[in-house]
């Protein structure tokens, strides 16, 4: 089959699937250039609360597909870049479900994502040192801030593969699960996220992702919805808060 970016929106939660099982999932230049329109699309339909990035089968993502840097790795680059600027600026929380190998431009994707849930035996690497590519400093700082200075620096100079308890105790990976149990945690913990205050995650993935400019926005925004007085009633009468908030409120 040819390599292709497959999604679906069940019950809130939106699933974007990685999908070139003859390599692994390697992103191709088209995969690259095709992830933010369609991150845009689901941006923008209401229904979608939540989303997930993984890969198809049972691998997350081998990198990129080495054979498109072959014309121009300026471009393939540049392509990998809007692709992962696109997804870490997705306006709601994403999650990467992560199993078999998430190397290169895999960890790149996944690092772009807010959360990061790992099946056990999933391996981790960030490898340009073994291409002499450049990582590009949006990713580097994302990185960084994702598993400090040490860790990072550790990644990228040896390009080696690391586990996933090494990603979890370095803060790469937030919850690593048992072999088959990941779509089930995925699914569970997706609708918790589905169940809660976009307003407030809104706000939260703004102040977490270095925006400091808008606590006067935000606080405006829940004066005029109510949600918290929603989320305080539902806690007293002991009942399901229906929060009414989305991001075409304000």
């Amino acid at each position: 089959m040819e390599p292709e970016l497959l999604h679906g929106v069940t019950d809130g939660v939106a699933t974007v699937v990685l999908h070139h099982p003859a390599k692994r999932n390697a992103m191709t230049a088209a995969m690259w250039a095709g992830l933010p329109p369609l991150l845009e699309a689901l941006a923008a339909d209401p229904e979608v609360r939540a989303l997930v990035l993984t890969g198809a089968g049972g691998t997350f993502c081998a990198g990129a597909d080495i054979s498109t840097l072959q014309g121009s790795p300026d471009e393939a680059q540049a392509l990998a870049v809007r692709a992962e600027d696109a997804l870490a600026a997705f306006p709601k929380p994403t999650l990467a479900a992560v199993k078999g190998h998430c190397v290169g431009g895999g960890a790149q994707l996944a690092a772009a994502c807010d959360l990061r849930f790992a099946e056990e035996g999933a391996l981790f690497g960030v490898t340009p040192a073994k291409l002499g590519i450049v990582y590009p400093s949006s990713a580097t700082r994302r990185l960084v801030a994702l598993v400090g200075p040490a860790a990072a620096k550790y990644l990228l100079f040896s390009g080696e593969l690391i586990d996933t308890e090494r990603a979890l105790r370095t803060g790469l990976v937030d919850e690593v699960l048992p072999s088959d149990a990941l779509d089930d945690r995925v699914a569970e913990f997706t609708r918790v996220l589905v169940s809660r205050s976009r307003l407030t995650q809104a706000a939260a993935k703004e102040f977490a992702n270095g925006r400091t400019d808008r606590d006067a926005h935000w606080a405006a925004q829940a004066r005029a919805a109510g949600e918290t007085a929603e989320g305080v009633a539902a806690f007293l009468e002991r009942r399901e808060p229906r929060f009414t908030w989305t991001t075409t409120s304000g």
